[in-house]
């Protein structure tokens, strides 16, 4: 029987070994392909056939989501009115593995005339595509990680990668931060971690208020009455303290013989850890990861306690 797993382990190496032949390739023309789309007044236009034409859909795809506004034109439907899509200041991409497709060749003239800067991306230097573009990066792989031989797959993977190569080298001249990111990604959850604010998903209902000489077993039923894990302390309208879950069952073991004489005063944190309800929510995710908590007090601009945000909010 076929041992499938030592196929996996074949392909996996032989594209990773692909992608680090990339390395040695890179020269000028990656860093013309970056200054010619870093200097477009328009768009970013990826063309290809094929396979080819798959790859430079994710590429147009992950240029548009970083900053770089671009889209994918199949060059048969360039011929048919797509053409007028491309406009004067943008720049195309062309990928083709041999760097002879047809298709994308006829394709060319119809950008020169129009004086349409060509980044051309291929595994033939000197091929006709590579001839005719502004600059051309060699996508070339040694073999495919196909058994055959055949089927693009080492050549997919590389293309990919020196498209991934680029966006990030656009994302960092440019400075673009996890917040531009956002932007882009706003029906996701990262979308939403980094744009909604504590004050959209903060719990502001029912708030699990004590004082500092109400009794442990209130405190308890408060805590489970509203299911917040904690309860606040609060004295004269400010915010002295808070109990949770987690320092009752600790007292519990540690005193359980007094248990249910003691007081809020005797276990409470007199430095509870706070946020603003105008902070970001990625904010929020941040500070309870960073102090191992499950939930943060919520307060408005003069400190008072408006709400508790719990890490489930931040998913």
């Amino acid at each position: 029987m076929t041992d499938v797993i030592s196929v996996a382990k074949k392909c996996f190496q032989d594209e990773a070994e692909a992608i680090l032949n990339l390395i040695p390739k890179l020269d000028d023309n990656f860093t013309k392909t970056v200054d010619i789309i870093l200097g477009s007044k328009g768009r970013l236009i990826v063309t290809g056939v094929g396979k080819s034409g798959h790859i430079g859909a994710k590429i147009a795809s992950t240029m548009a989501s970083t900053g770089t506004p671009a889209f994918f034109v199949n060059p048969l439907d360039a011929f048919h009115g797509d053409l007028g899509m491309i406009c004067e200041g943008d720049v195309v991409i062309a990928i083709s593995n041999s760097g002879q497709t047809d298709e994308l060749l006829r394709f060319i003239p119809m950008l020169t005339d129009r004086k349409i800067p060509i980044i051309s991306m291929s595994g033939n230097p000197q091929s006709l595509l590579a001839k005719y573009s502004d600059c051309h990066l060699d996508i070339s792989v040694e073999k495919e990680a196909c058994p055959l031989n055949l089927a693009p797959t080492s050549s997919t993977t590389a293309t990919l990668a020196m498209g991934d190569a680029i966006a990030c080298a656009l994302m960092t001249v440019r400075n673009f931060k996890a917040k531009d990111f956002a932007k882009f990604h706003p029906g996701g959850s990262l979308g939403r971690r980094l744009l909604a604010k504590v004050k959209d998903y903060m719990i502001s209902d029912n708030l699990p208020i004590v004082t500092r000489d109400s009794k442990i077993s209130d405190t308890l039923l408060q805590i489970s009455r509203t299911k917040m894990g904690l309860a606040v302390v609060i004295e004269d309208g400010n915010i002295v303290g808070a109990v949770t879950d987690g320092d009752i069952r600790r007292t519990m073991q540690r005193d359980q013989d007094r248990f249910f004489q003691l007081t809020v005063k005797d276990l409470m944190n007199s430095n509870p850890k706070t946020i603003k309800e105008d902070a970001k929510l990625s904010q929020a995710e941040a500070v309870m990861r960073h102090y191992n908590i499950n939930s943060l007090i919520v307060v408005n601009a003069d400190n008072h306690f408006v709400g508790v945000i719990d890490a489930f909010s931040c998913l």
